[in-house]
């Protein structure tokens, strides 16, 4: 018996070390964390229970019967997070340049399939050098074997992928189709193709870091969700995202206590709308004075700034919200702006979250590039999302609140359940200059400024729009967050089913 127990250990201890000393060296030469290493830091201290920790591949080629290493390249498994459950896997770059090969690939799988089974968050740390060359189709059926349990998972439980590594081929599509990606700055990439079939292809000379980098994707492409400054941040994040998600469509919001009274008002709220309506000021301080604490997990931060999407807090519990940036592009709606709002409120909804949304939107933003581009199908997408959403969904505009863009966020005709409006709002088709030069064409410059002031006191308010019910009440901003608060208790409760059908066909 104590033989076979010395032999366990013995496997065990071989199976911790990888690929070898050497390797591990170096990984943390590179500013790398291992495999192991990286699952310390993100799950709670003790927590982790290892899965397939002897699984090898079955490769007979190319002389791989001669390397085998026990784990095969991954690192499987569950343990907590804030004494929540999730299931993780964990590329080991120091076996097989973490490549993934048919055994690596199911195991992978089981957790994932564990996961759906239990309901709990899957979280995959990349590291890979792609498809095990050896094993051929073998390592692309593993792929499409990952990719068929990402989809199957989506809106069932969340997924959170982080990009510690490279990232590339077809194993960028795995990380694509979860919920959120975070990547680490000067040490992680994604690309389909590297940078030396571009040079052979297209003839563009572009380093790994500025075709597919942390910065690429978070500031340019909207690949990627977050990036941080090294492993340790990028794995600590991932503790406080998952500090705010349900484990499961069929579980409820977490909820944390809190000291921050509900009812807190907030009056320096009363004085943050400039006497200039084309003066900007930083939304972000609306929502932090909002939400407990100050709290607030911002996503894509870096990317499409007129709009702003993350997770708070209010009386403990988890809610989304999505407000449009005065200070960027002066808080219009594009095509970069709707792709990010349009799939956050989809992940809500799938989810059970409350949706806050405040608005300051002066409209879409024009331009020959923006229709070539798409901008009526891709806004179409944030209209979309907000029409099927069937969440709890409370609206405050703040300031402006013009034409098409007015209807799209959030309005009372989306099935808005409680609308309210600052008494500094404007809602109106457009501005009231635009509006009197189009309806008072040939006026001259003092006539188009009297009419210009007429119409801004008829139209520039929010009574109109309460008038016709458009709006439930108009609200003291130093009032904001009990208001927001008392609507969220009311809407606890909230019943609401969209007509049966397979799936629907948003506007992609």
């Amino acid at each position: 018996m104590s033989s076979t127990i010395a032999e366990l250990e013995r496997r065990r201890v071989a199976a911790r070390l990888g690929g070898g000393q050497n390797r591990i060296d170096a990984q943390h030469a590179k500013g790398r964390l291992t495999a192991r290493e990286r699952l310390t830091v993100l799950l709670d201290e003790g927590s982790f229970e290892e899965l397939d920790m002897f699984v090898e591949h079955n490769c007979v080629d190319f002389g791989m019967p001669e390397t085998v290493i026990p784990g095969d390249g991954v690192v499987t498994g569950s343990g907590t997070i804030n004494g929540r459950l999730v299931y993780v896997f964990s590329q080991d770059f120091t076996v097989f340049g973490g490549s993934l090969s048919e055994r690596h690939a199911q195991k992978i799988c089981k957790v994932m399939d564990m996961a759906m089974k239990v309901g709990a968050p899957v979280i995959g740390l990349n590291d890979s050098g792609g498809a095990r060359i050896q094993e051929g189709v073998a390592s692309l059926g593993g792929y499409a074997e990952v990719f068929q349990r990402n989809v199957l998972a989506s809106g069932v439980v969340p997924q959170l992928s982080l990009i510690m590594g490279p990232c590339a081929g077809g194993a960028v599509y795995s990380p694509a189709m979860t919920d959120y990606i975070f990547m680490v700055k000067d040490s992680s990439y994604m690309f389909v193709t590297g940078p030396d079939v571009v040079k052979t292809v297209t003839n563009e000379v572009v380093t790994q870091e500025a075709l597919g980098g942390a910065v690429a994707h978070t500031s340019k492409s909207g690949v990627a969700d977050n990036a941080y400054d090294n492993d340790i941040e990028a794995l600590f994040a991932a503790r406080e995202l998952i500090g705010y998600l349900p484990t499961s469509n069929r579980a409820p919001v977490p909820e944390r206590p809190t000291a921050d009274a509900w009812d807190r008002a907030e009056p320096s709220l009363d004085t943050i709308i400039p006497d200039s309506a084309n003066q900007p000021y930083d939304m972000h301080e609306i929502i932090r004075k909002t939400m407990d604490e100050g709290d607030f997990f911002e996503i894509q931060p870096a990317h499409a700034g007129n709009i702003i999407c993350g997770f708070g807090r209010m009386e403990g519990r988890t809610v989304g919200v999505v407000a449009n940036q005065p200070m960027v592009l002066a808080g219009c709606l594009d095509i970069n702006a709707s792709k990010k709002a349009g799939r956050f409120v989809r992940f809500c909804d799938a989810f059970d979250i409350p949706i806050i949304t405040f608005v300051d939107v002066p409209g879409f933003l024009p331009g020959v590039s923006q229709e070539h581009n798409g901008i009526i199908k891709h806004g179409a997408k944030l209209l979309f999302a907000y029409a099927e959403a069937t969440v709890p969904k409370i609206t405050i505009i703040t300031r402006k609140a013009y034409g098409g863009a007015y209807d799209v966020m959030a309005s009372k005709h989306l099935r808005g359940d409680l609308n309210y409006a600052w008494p500094t709002a404007e809602i109106a088709v457009m501005g009231a200059k635009g509006a009197v030069e189009i309806i008072f064409r040939g006026l001259g410059a003092d006539e188009i400024a009297q009419k210009t002031a007429e119409y801004e006191a008829r139209f520039a308010n929010p009574f109109v729009a309460a008038s016709k019910g458009f709006i439930d009440e108009i609200i003291h901003p130093h009032a904001t967050r009990r208001r927001v608060a008392l609507g969220l208790r009311k809407l606890r409760g909230k019943q609401l089913e969209n007509p049966w059908k397979k799936h629907d066909n948003i506007p992609l």
